[in-house]
């Protein structure tokens, strides 16, 4: 259904290339047509249109639901199209203005190529049009208008993933980069998931002051820089300057839910009032926009969880039915409330170029609720991005397993388990996954006790490292070893850290990521490993029986291409013995301190052959600590 679709508007987009329009911004009607943004590849291009006045809470004709706007992007080689779902954007400028009425509606290109690019507006009106594009009638002077616009090489470098190109699926267990073929491994925080509970924000406000309080997130003013984005009059410093500072300490991804209402949080929803699910706020969903694209420029990988647990339907610790849960989109079911939202998330933020749909935190809807749910984000989402499964740790096993292989439109997971458990869950479902006939992505994205979590550093705050729980006390280096390590060695790509409740700066009222600074530095050393180092992880495998572990339990992991390179990590350092029996030739021997970051060091044994089992000696300092041994054929 979800390629029909697509196909329909690549038809069109087609149609029109080969009936040669000219270059003139519209063809049709009446109506002004405005290209902006850098018309440069990966570059975000924004196609504005005068259309027809509407107001946020209209009562006579919804713009969200009775209007239907989609924009067909056509590259003039015919390849790659696009049909770009367009949405109502007030006057224009709502992220300053604070407007909720206009006319101007939007839809989002990121262009993959230069070259000209052609476009075609499709524009209907009726009773939910938006719900059914199929529906309503066509609307003159909009319906048809076309023009073209010429797109140049991006001039960025460095972590803006504009100079790197879309993060897609590429059947593999880890994202590529479309423009430098990079592969992608992650890391940052889960927490907060209150992270858009931001004063700054128009009408945001709580339902629970007590549980879930508004941020301002002071504690990262200083981290705002001269030129960075601002909205209104000077408001979005802080968080703006939150981000600054994951860039500047090294990790590349981050976590929020835009939709809580009656969970923990209870504090951040898209919608004009909390009970108003079809009639969205224009303002406040600008100002997200503006902290999204910012992200994106520091190289900030989006991680939408697109809903709360004790809203998808909330089966799990209620008496009350679905359909009498009043924050949930349609009790679950995909219906016309989650449509909407779908809809109205994917035009406004999908053009970003790194980024995953997660079907919600710690999810208990229908396996029937969860596949509709994600083949309507791939039927709409005209760039195919990641789209992940979340669930309790006891229900991996049912959920998951009826999710994977070749018939699933999901390319991930986002695990949940206790920090000690990562290694042995993040290789269940790579191999799973691999044998279903779909690699998934394998990240892990939360890490129990859900009163725990990663600590903060020991002294922040005063905090003298004393875990919530008396009989379950560890530390970050424990999580660096056994949630990071252990994930990346398992062939995970990835982690994001969440902050248990009963520790400083918890997962609801965090705005200090400074609390868990070591944690990060930890995480930056591990992904420069990889990426400084040019191991091709994205063709490694487990190989845990060849450094002595066969039940691949927590212990010494191997991570290997067989007979090329191998990683070998001893999370209590030592000497290892590497069976090398299946390879031939000689190896170079390095270490990486994964505590300290840096250059790779020569320990005692410089050099190995293949043909037996043979011995990686010791570190080069610090035996009783952790290190990563770097083996590669010469």
């Amino acid at each position: 259904m979800q390629q029909f679709f697509k196909s329909i508007f690549r038809s069109l987009a087609a149609f029109f290339v080969i009936m040669g329009l000219s270059n003139s911004a519209c063809l049709a009607g009446d109506a002004d047509v405005t290209i902006s943004g850098e018309l440069k590849s990966w570059h975000a291009v924004t196609l504005s249109l005068e259309g027809p006045q509407a107001d946020e809470r209209d009562r006579s004709l919804n713009p969200f639901t009775d209007y239907s706007m989609f924009v067909v992007f056509t590259h003039e080689s015919g390849t790659p199209v696009y049909a770009v779902p367009g949405y109502f954007a007030a006057d224009g400028d709502a992220g300053n203005s604070s407007a909720s009425s206009g006319n101007i509606w939007r839809a989002h290109l990121s262009p993959d190529i230069t070259g000209s690019w052609h476009y075609e507006i499709q524009f209907r009106k009726g009773q939910d049009a938006a719900i059914d594009p199929s529906s309503g009638e066509t609307l003159s002077p909009y319906h048809g208008l076309s023009g073209r616009f010429a797109v140049s090489r991006t001039d960025k470098k460095g972590r803006d993933f504009r100079s790197k190109g879309r993060l897609e699926y590429v059947g593999a267990h880890y994202l590529r980069f479309a423009e430098t073929g990079e592969y992608f491994l992650k890391a940052g925080p889960d927490a907060p998931e209150t992270l858009l509970a931001y004063t700054d924000f128009d009408n945001t406000r709580t339902n629970n002051p007590s549980r879930g309080p508004l941020k301002d997130w002071a504690p990262h003013a200083g981290d705002w820089s001269e030129g960075d984005p601002t909205w209104g009059s000077g408001r979005g410093k802080n968080l703006i300057g939150a981000l600054n500072y994951l860039a500047e300490v090294g990790v590349n991804a981050f976590s929020f839910l835009p939709y809580n209402a009656g969970g923990d949080g209870d504090n951040v929803w898209p919608f004009v009032e909390c009970e108003m699910k079809l009639r969205y706020d224009c303002s406040k969903l600008d100002q997200w926009g503006v902290v999204f694209a910012h992200a994106q420029s520091k190289g900030l990988y989006l991680h939408f969880k697109l809903q709360e647990n004790e809203m998808d339907d909330n089966r799990a610790g209620s008496n009350r039915k679905p359909t009498e849960i009043p924050e949930s989109l349609d009790g679950g079911a995909l219906g016309k409330e989650r449509k909407l939202y779908l809809r109205e998330l994917i035009a406004r933020y999908g053009h970003h170029l790194a980024l995953n749909w997660n079907l919600g935190e710690e999810n208990t809807q229908s396996y029937e609720e969860l596949r509709d749910m994600a083949a309507y984000i791939q039927l709409m989402d005209p760039y195919d991005h990641n789209i992940v499964i979340h669930t309790f740790p006891p229900q991996q096993d049912e959920v998951y397993s009826m999710l994977i292989g070749s018939q699933s439109v999901l390319t991930g997971t986002s695990l949940q388990n206790h920090w000690d458990q990562v290694h042995a869950r993040t290789l269940q479902w790579v191999e799973a996954s691999r044998s279903a006939g779909r690699p998934w992505v394998v990240a892990n994205d939360e890490q129990g006790k859900a009163s725990q979590g990663v600590p903060p550093d020991v002294g922040y705050n005063g905090w003298d490292g004393t875990m919530a729980e008396e009989n379950d006390q560890y530390t970050a280096d424990d999580v660096r070893k056994k949630t990071l390590w252990a994930n990346l060695m398992a062939g995970g790509a990835g982690v994001e850290y969440y902050f248990g409740y009963q520790l400083p700066q918890n997962d609801l009222i965090a705005e200090d990521w400074r609390s868990r600074h070591q944690s990060w530095i930890y995480c930056s050393n591990a992904i420069s490993f990889f990426q400084d180092n040019d191991i091709p992880f994205w063709r490694m495998q487990n190989a845990d029986a060849l450094i002595g572990n066969p039940a691949r339990a927590n212990g010494r992991f191997c991570f290997a291409d067989s007979g090329e390179v191998y990683v070998a990590y001893l999370p209590e350092g030592g000497e290892a013995m590497l069976d090398l029996t299946g390879a031939d030739g000689s190896f170079d021997l390095r270490w990486f301190n994964p505590r300290e970051g840096g250059a790779l060091k020569r320990g005692d044994v410089r050099r190995v052959r293949g043909g037996s089992n043979v011995s990686l000696g010791s570190p080069p300092s610090d035996p009783s600590e952790d290190w990563v041994a770097l083996i590669r054929k010469l």
